[in-house]
């Protein structure tokens, strides 16, 4: 028996495997590692020798309106409009700056050795945008001079980068709730603004002067906006056409066969109406919409053709709508008459244009029938409450697309007869075509006049008797 001393003594590694008495060592493939300062290295370089316990990381101050916050703020050098806005303190209506200035004097009684960093060069939040605010007053008013309006509207323009450079910071240090910069800074100059226009309004929704501020170039943009004017006009002339109609020959340049007027026709509706007023109103310009149109050699009688006369720029917004009626018709030296003159917009600009309004129509047309004047008339009155089918005319099929339209015939009667002559009443759906309602135009339109009467008819001439827009 082996003593115990002896068997605590023996080497247990020669049973350690099953080559017994082997001289196995269980460290012998560990790898020796060499001395390396490189992990050391890496961690010096990451750890901020400079690094001084008091001072606070941005991730450690604590926002607005806390004590450390509103200190940090100043020190970065935030101007008094900013600081009123983003130190979370109440400040009624009053200005921005006076709030700011109050919260600067709070945190400089409680730390007099407050002071803003040598490196801020100007406000981080505003980048010193409301310092310059009196100035941008002065530029909107100086380019609102000569302008008539009483509503305005407000536009400011800041850099992207701007915006997400304040976000983050007022994300980070303002208090929660605080006003973004653009409403504040648009706020304070619309305040300095009406104590230099007094009697303009600052609205949101249709206003009569848009006004554009840069904020990088400090430029201003004014944009009037347009003045629409309501009325109706009856047509008294077979020669002129509603809107201008540019010269054939130079396309509106002016020539010799248009006078230099660069206008194929010497006047037209629109220009008879809109001229009067653009020198009136001292626009720059005109567009002229009307309840469809008629022919140039149709007149328009009755209540007349609504339109909407489209004023650009407008300098002036007071209208004496009698007076500018009583210019218009005298000067129209009875080619045209309006009435009902007054202010519109643009909505009902689109519900003109819109507008599918049945018309009454008086047509006079010569036919060679070989029919009594009962039999005639009888055969015309089939066409009474009748459904046409009426192909794009050929007069029109070179700007129209060519379809099939179908149209009613509404109502028809007042037929008189005069040798060959031939005339009647006719009230028919919005869209159809009436002179083609009589000729058929080569059967392009059925069924017609000429078609009931077996023979060709040619118009001599058509009015619009009314329009049945309301």
């Amino acid at each position: 028996m082996v003593p115990e001393s002896d068997e605590d003594d023996e080497d247990w590694t020669k049973y350690a495997d099953v080559g017994y008495a082997s001289a196995y060592d269980p460290w012998a493939d560990l790898v020796e590692v060499e001395d390396s300062n490189e992990e050391d290295e890496e961690f010096d370089e990451d750890f901020d020798d400079d690094f001084d316990e008091d001072e606070l990381r941005p991730r450690d101050i604590p926002r607005c309106p806390s004590t450390t916050g509103i200190e940090h703020v100043i020190q970065i050098g935030t101007c008094d409009a900013c600081l009123g806005r983003i130190s979370g303190t109440r400040i009624g209506g009053g200005p921005l700056e006076d709030a700011g200035s109050r919260v600067r004097a709070d945190a400089l009684e409680r730390d007099p050795d407050l002071v803003v960093n040598e490196d801020s060069e100007y406000c981080p939040f505003c980048e010193d945008l409301f310092v310059d605010v009196d100035i941008i007053a002065t530029r909107i008013v100086e380019s609102l001079n000569g302008i008539e309006f009483t509503k305005a509207q407000l536009g400011t323009h800041f850099s992207k980068e701007h915006v997400a450079n304040e976000e983050t910071l007022r994300t980070n240090f303002a208090a929660i709730g605080s006003r973004p910069l653009k409403a504040s800074l648009t706020k304070a100059i619309q305040d300095a603004v009406l104590t230099k226009v007094p009697g303009m309004v600052w609205v949101k929704e249709k206003p009569e002067v848009m006004i554009l501020i840069d904020t990088l170039t400090l430029g201003i943009n004014v944009d009037i906006r347009a003045l629409f004017l309501y009325g109706r006009y009856r047509k008294l002339s077979r020669e002129i056409p509603q809107t201008r109609w540019p010269c054939r020959s130079c396309r509106g340049d002016g020539c010799e066969a248009c006078d230099d007027t660069g206008q194929q026709y010497p006047a037209s509706i629109q220009s008879l109406v809109c001229d009067p007023l653009v020198e009136a109103l001292s626009a720059s310009g005109d567009a002229f919409h009307g309840m469809g149109r008629e022919d140039i050699d149709v007149c328009c009688l009755g209540q007349g053709r609504p339109f909407v006369a489209e004023l650009k720029h407008p300098l002036k917004r007071t209208v004496d709508f009698e007076s500018l009626m009583e210019l218009i018709n005298k000067q129209a030296n009875g080619q045209i008459e309006i009435t009902g003159l007054r202010i519109s917009n643009r909505p009902e600009v689109a519900r003109i244009k819109e507008t599918k309004a049945e018309k009454s129509y008086t047509i006079r047309f010569t036919c060679d029938h070989a029919f009594s004047q009962e039999e005639a008339e009888a055969r015309i009155m089939t066409l009474n409450g009748k459904e046409l089918e009426q192909q794009t005319p050929q007069r029109v099929s070179h700007r129209r697309a060519d379809k099939i339209r179908r149209r009613k015939v509404i109502s028809l009667g007042d037929i008189q007869f005069e040798g060959n002559e031939v005339q009647f009443l006719v009230r028919c759906e919005s869209g159809t075509y009436v002179k083609e309602l009589v000729h058929s135009d080569n059967g392009r339109t059925t069924p017609s006049v000429a078609g009931v009467l077996e023979a060709d008819c040619e118009v001599i001439w058509l009015v619009v008797e009314d329009i049945h827009a309301d």
